[in-house]
């Protein structure tokens, strides 16, 4: 199976929050090649704000900052550039009111025939009946 992880699923990985042993299950069954993940290029940047507005709120530390992105980057999964998905991605942007950046992950799911997998409630209210969106929790 091949699926889109949205970064804030990514995230559940190095952070406990609900639903992080089922993202952590997903980590696994990827680093296990049971599925494939893919990603737009805009991940890495996204999942590395993350880590760092958690050490300014001193969740973590920088020294664990450092060392959570550097996991990151090892367990990278496909990443596809976001700058062929921008008209579509902008497209949806324009039409369901919801972020470009989002718009990108749907796009990459719509273009790859495959599933996005999310956490991200309101991204799954909006567009969930009109494209191949998953909740992290239905898994």
């Amino acid at each position: 199976m091949m699926y889109v992880l949205d970064s804030c699923v990514a995230l559940k990985w190095i952070f406990l929050e609900a639903d992080s042993d089922i993202a952590r299950k997903l980590r696994d069954d990827f680093t296990n090649g049971v599925i494939e993940l893919l990603v737009p290029d805009i991940f890495p940047v996204e999942v590395a704000h993350a880590i760092t507005r958690a050490e300014r709120a001193n969740r973590i530390t920088p020294t664990e900052g450092e060392r959570n992105m550097n996991n990151m980057l090892t367990l990278l999964p496909s990443v596809h550039d976001s700058l062929k998905l921008i008209p579509r991605a902008y497209e949806l942007s324009s039409k369901f009111r919801i972020g470009v950046y989002d718009c990108l992950y749907v796009a990459l799911a719509e273009r790859e025939q495959c599933e996005l997998i999310t956490a991200d409630q309101r991204l799954i209210t909006n567009l969930g009946v009109q494209f191949p969106i998953i909740s992290l929790d239905a898994l």
